[in-house]
């Protein structure tokens, strides 16, 4: 592990949680398929620093609720509730191998601050300051059904909404907020190529 900290402070306990996602997430696709047997080589700059990218749009003030909206296995929650430990994270998933390995993986590292469930978004109820997903399904569709999910009551630096990572053009999935959403270009923050049509939507509700 040597990219993320070149972006990011860590403390000894959060280098050390990051370094075993090294470890367990090639394990884990050895038996799950999670992510593709190519881009598992790939795992720090394409899943844990990609996923990191949301905190330097916004540093999540302690005591912050976030909901991850299709996690698969852990991301972008997991490496953020590493990187905010005084945060509580939910991650949702409809595919149970995919919350198991997000569970055992939390659980290996000593994540106390992250609840794992298999559900769908339409089944959660719960309110947070944030949902947070990475490309889990067209904009317009996620505000829909996530929604219900933002809380009223203000507490970090921007309004409560919705947070995503997305790549390509966005033309069209953000033509309807364009006047409220903020579209930041990831390769601001990292240089390296992969980033380079990645973004960070941010959309208060």
């Amino acid at each position: 592990m040597n990219l993320i900290p070149t972006y990011f402070r860590l403390t000894d306990t959060q280098a050390t949680q990051m370094a075993a996602l090294e470890e367990l997430y090639p394990e884990w696709n050895e038996k799950i398929n999670l992510i593709s047997r190519k881009d598992i080589a790939n795992l720090e700059e394409h899943h844990l620093l990609h996923s990191l990218a949301i905190a330097k749009v916004l540093s999540f003030t302690p005591g912050t609720t976030l909901l991850d909206v299709g996690t698969g296995g852990g991301f972008p929650g997991i490496p953020l509730a590493i990187l905010f430990p005084e945060c509580q994270f939910t991650l949702i998933d409809s595919i149970g191998k995919k919350i198991r390995v997000a569970q055992d993986i939390a659980a290996h590292i000593g994540l106390t601050n992250v609840t794992c469930i298999q559900e769908r978004a339409e089944e959660e109820h719960g309110q947070y300051d944030f949902v947070i997903s990475r490309a889990v399904m067209p904009l317009p569709d996620l505000v829909k059904l996530v929604r219900k999910n933002v809380h009223h009551r203000h507490r970090n630096a921007m309004p409560n909404g919705l947070i995503v990572l997305k790549g390509g053009n966005l033309d069209g999935e953000i033509h309807a907020y364009r006047n409220i959403a903020e579209v930041t270009e990831i390769s601001q923050f990292f240089r390296e190529e992969w980033y380079r049509e990645k973004r960070v939507i941010y959309l208060p509700i």
